[in-house]
């Protein structure tokens, strides 16, 4: 057994060493909403609420067409209700994501990513007419969902990306309630050193 665990781990440190890594930081733009047969409050359906999210990630290199990208995102999410002539209800759901997807990278730039995420909420609270309440209680502390993203990157390491993020879980305490969360981002990124080969 020594010896499968030693030889796992030198052949792992040695696939590692061959690995092209390179780090990077992105920002951008999320539109994230509730999702769920218990989604609906009072007959009104959630809408999307727009937020930051921007982190850093890591590449490795498999080979010219695959590799491997963890990132830390701290991502605003949540949903909105509202009803004609009212002011909106802002339900505020912050997230650390760690995603881990792998992509395919296209020679002309082009690359499409796909992985689980899980997130840790930092923060609930719901937000009407200029006040402010928390609820975290309410929430779950961990959440895991699937990405799914198309981008292009340039040789200058600047990089423009979208994504969706597909709920799995429910995010309410009350297991009985059916409510998840999802939606897009959109943003830029730039990989350091990116171009050196």
């Amino acid at each position: 057994m020594k010896k499968i665990i030693f030889l796992s781990v030198f052949t792992a440190a040695a696939f590692i060493g061959q690995a092209q890594i390179k780090f990077g930081i992105k920002a951008g733009a999320n539109f994230s909403k509730f999702s769920g047969e218990d989604a609906k409050i009072e007959g009104l359906s959630p809408k999307f609420r727009t937020g930051f999210a921007g982190g850093g990630f890591v590449n490795i290199g498999l080979n010219e067409m695959f590799s491997v990208q963890p990132e830390v995102l701290y991502s605003m999410e949540g949903t909105t209700y509202k009803q004609s002539g009212d002011k909106p209800a802002t339900y505020k759901t912050d997230y650390i994501n760690i995603p881990v997807l792998v992509q395919y990278n296209n020679p002309s730039g082009f690359y499409a990513e796909t992985g689980p995420q899980i997130g840790f909420l930092t923060s609930a609270k719901i937000g009407y007419d200029g006040n402010s309440a928390d609820i975290k209680e309410g929430f779950k502390n961990i959440n895991f969902s699937w990405g799914l993203g198309v981008g292009y990157k340039l040789s200058n390491g600047l990089g423009i990306g979208a994504r969706y993020n597909l709920g799995l879980t429910k995010i309410a305490d009350n297991d009985d309630a059916n409510i998840k969360i999802g939606g897009f981002h959109v943003g830029l990124s730039y990989t350091f050193g990116a171009g050196k080969e």
